[in-house]
């Protein structure tokens, strides 16, 4: 999809998209002849059109014998928008404009953003191609109308930064939709293996380095953490480590992101009811996360030193699988006991935690994964749950989700949780019980993160949609690639 800006209004237009702003007038609109005013103020009065935010109609006029769609959206106050509302904006007018079969789409904007133009141009691009996104590769007859190319109106502006935004956010865009298509293929396509396949696809296309340890490997390496929760596949689990290197005069200021990479998560003997089950190919959301930031801070040429690593695994029940009751020791050295095996994706993580401050010797950590079913309880659909030990670095990731669109909400790590999770025969046990599972699930992670500073995500609610809405489609939302991006850009 070609996305421009131009000072020039081609002498047709097949379709307008017309940004106003609420009760604003309709006096001095630059573009826009005499005769589309007129029309302009007969539908608005005729239909008692209101220009308030996400207020959206359409019209079709002729002219010279061809057709010409005319798109109203509103934006409310102009004091109020932001990146958030904006993205959302932009991508409802993307997705009307395709409703109508348009092709090419100019836009006006009758007023000037207060975001700057940088920014305006970021979403207008992240906006088209998120909301374009659609995973029908197992679709044969499916066809899927797509915009051509979107060009944003503008007379007078110094177009340098809005192109600047636009490249951007292409970028941002593009890593997020790498992240949608691994989490929308199929348990039977995606497993371990084959996670790791598309990781080294990834660092081939966007240059950075990767390694990838199977069995022998994670057996030397005591992860049997990790090793237990894969033991139920046919398929072996997997650790992946990717490393980028943007600034080598910095190489004690090294970032681990850790992603959960749970290719299919049946609940192992601690089994999963049907409904439950039947979208758990998305578990391995945090991976596809981290993996499309990976290829996004590579493509913009970030100034930062980071590491990321996933333990990819299945959770399967078979003869060979893990037990409840089972005790297991961490590549750490602590002991757990195994309550529910349904609890899984905190072993991997520690075990991937642990390789990042010992083998990687990272400064800090942060893991991104779909844990715990408490969040989603707590928090819906529309926020991840966050906790840290670090207020200055969630400070940052603040500000990050602010941009970002990716909403968070930070947890309270309270520390006398922790005796929920001590157990009579072990180090730990790997749950705290029914109450507060999402603090319970980050405090059993915290354990062996030594002190360093670190950020957990739990993105349970949002790495999914069952329904369109804005830039998001059915299905993944790639959740955490732009988050995790904004984030490292602001520690450059």
């Amino acid at each position: 999809m070609k996305i421009d800006v131009t000072r020039k209004l081609p002498e047709h237009v097949e379709t307008l998209v017309f940004i106003h702003e609420e009760d604003a007038s309709l006096e001095g609109l630059e573009f826009v002849d005499e005769e589309l005013k007129a029309e302009l103020e007969s539908y608005i009065k005729a239909e008692n059109f209101s220009f308030s935010y996400g207020k959206m109609s359409s019209f079709t006029r002729m002219l010279s014998k061809k057709r010409q769609v005319i798109i109203l959206c509103g934006v409310g106050k102009n004091a109020d928008l932001n990146s958030s509302r904006l993205r959302s904006i932009f991508a409802n007018c993307w997705r009307k404009a395709n409703s109508l079969k348009s092709h090419q789409v100019y836009v006006l904007m009758s007023f000037e953003p207060v975001i700057n133009d940088v920014i305006l141009g970021h979403v207008l691009a992240e906006s088209a191609l998120l909301s374009a996104y659609k995973f029908n590769k197992y679709i044969s007859s499916d066809e899927v109308h797509e915009i051509e190319s979107i060009h944003l109106l503008l007379s007078t502006k110094n177009t340098r930064h809005i192109n600047r935004g636009i490249l951007e956010g292409r970028i941002y865009a593009e890593a997020t939709n790498l992240a949608r298509d691994m989490v929308n293929e199929p348990a039977n396509i995606m497993n371990p293996e084959s996670l790791a396949d598309h990781a080294k696809k990834a660092a081939l296309q966007y240059g950075f380095s990767i390694e990838i340890h199977s069995m022998d490997k994670l057996k030397r390496l005591k992860m049997d953490a990790l090793l237990a929760v894969g033991k139920g596949s046919k398929v072996d689990p997997r650790l992946i480590i990717m490393r980028y290197s943007g600034n080598p005069d910095k190489k004690n200021q090294l970032t681990a992101l850790v992603g959960k990479g749970l290719t299919f998560d049946t609940g192992g003997y601690s089994l999963k009811p049907g409904p439950s089950m039947v979208n758990m190919k998305s578990d391995m959301g945090g991976a596809a996360a981290v993996i499309g930031t990976m290829a996004a801070i590579a493509t913009l040429k970030l100034k930062v030193n980071v590491v990321a690593i996933i333990g990819a695994a299945e959770n399967m029940v078979s003869g060979e699988a893990y037990r409840p009751g089972d005790i297991i020791t961490s590549m750490a050295g602590k002991t757990i006991e195994v309550l529910n095996t349904d609890a899984e994706g905190r072993l991997t993580l520690i075990d991937a935690i642990h390789y990042a401050l010992e083998k990687e010797k990272a400064d800090r950590v942060l893991d991104i994964a779909t844990l715990t079913g408490a969040a989603v309880a707590a928090l819906g659909h529309d926020f991840s749950a966050v906790l840290s030990n670090n207020s200055s670095w969630l400070h940052q990731l603040k500000e990050a989700s602010d941009f970002s669109g990716e909403m968070i909400w930070e947890m309270p790590l309270h520390e006398p949780y922790k005796e929920l999770l001590k157990s009579e025969v072990a180090d730990l046990k790997n749950i705290g019980g029914p109450l507060a599972g999402c603090i319970t699930a980050a405090l059993f992670i915290g354990e062996f993160v030594q002190d360093k500073p670190w950020i957990h995500i739990d993105i349970a609610g949002q790495a999914t949609k069952d329904k369109i809405n804005g830039i998001y489609s059915y299905g993944a939302t790639g959740v955490g690639v732009r988050l995790l991006t904004s984030l490292l850009r602001s520690m450059e």
